[in-house]
């Protein structure tokens, strides 16, 4: 029976999965330890399933609450939204958008396009957010965004692809690296380096491999990760060498690396993505515009 569940209870599960503890999610809440756990049992009777394994003095959530964690974060965000949207109107504002881009664009590329498209415009307020393709995709299709930035997703009914031209990928090095003295890295000069590469759930990574296949170069594959600027910092520790867009190493230039051109050339695929029920507005087209002009400024 879940009829019986409130929202105190789940602000206690929400709390506790941000927190990691039950003493943390109490001083988030402003509460006592006891009731944040009374909270959490009342929600587990409701529900009929655990949603923590006491492992010593740690909690760790089960799979069942890592789903049911995703679904009240996805509520959260409407609910955010609504607030945003009464915020709108009572202060008479003249327009807010929201969107989501890459992480491997939110550290240069979205707050220039974000200036320049809010300098001439004072009444205009934007909510910029950093989230992976799969879950833009999913938020864009739903109206929690009104346009998002992503590596370009398969067609989906429920969204318009505008994909981009391809941007090359390049090599990013510690600057002291051997390799860095040359102009251009071949795949060959690969063999044998300690690479940091995405984690499969990128279309770069699959079209690396087969690069990698055909060149007959078996790479060193010592650390992964999905995002691309996390790539780049392990490179900026000493960690090895990546390959990434030449979006996401721009932010990265001068952090103790180099930035060397493939002589393979290899594209990240990106795309601009809208919801297609409700149409465009005007401000819409307009920061879309600002964001190709952006792009095409990288391929010039």
């Amino acid at each position: 029976m879940t009829s019986g569940l409130n929202l105190r209870q789940l602000e206690a599960f929400r709390a506790t999965m941000h927190a990691g503890t039950v003493v943390a999610a109490a001083g988030l809440l402003n509460v006592t330890q006891p009731a944040v756990s009374r909270l959490i049992a009342e929600l587990e009777r409701r529900i009929g399933f655990a949603l923590f394994e006491r492992r010593g003095r740690r909690l760790v959530p089960t799979a069942e609450a890592q789903q049911l964690y995703r679904e009240i974060e996805r509520l959260q965000l409407g609910v955010e939204r609504v607030a945003q949207v009464a915020a709108d109107i009572k202060l008479r504002r003249a327009g807010a958008l929201r969107l989501a881009v890459l992480p491997a664009l939110a550290q240069w590329f979205a707050p220039r396009v974000a200036t320049r498209f809010l300098s001439t415009r004072p009444d205009v307020t934007l909510f910029i957010d950093s989230l992976p393709s799969r879950q833009i995709a999913d938020l864009v299709a739903i109206h929690q965004y009104d346009l998002g930035v992503v590596e370009r997703p398969a067609p989906r009914p429920a969204l318009e692809i505008e994909p981009f031209e391809g941007i090359e990928t390049v090599a990013v090095l510690p600057a002291r690296h051997r390799l860095a003295a040359r102009e251009v890295i071949a795949t060959r000069d690969l063999d044998g380096e300690r690479l940091v590469l995405l984690s499969h759930h990128s279309r770069l990574r699959y079209r690396l491999e087969e690069l990698f296949a055909r060149r007959r170069v078996v790479p060193n594959v010592v650390l992964e990760t999905p995002q691309s600027t996390i790539a780049c910092a392990l490179v900026a520790a000493g960690a090895g060498i990546t390959l990434v867009s030449r979006v996401a190493a721009a932010s990265y230039a001068w952090r103790n690396v180099a930035v060397r051109p493939l002589k393979d050339r290899v594209t990240s695929d990106f795309a601009l993505i809208y919801p297609v029920v409700g149409g465009r507005s005007r401000l819409v087209e307009v920061l879309a515009a600002e964001l190709r002009a952006e792009i095409r400024s990288l391929l010039a």
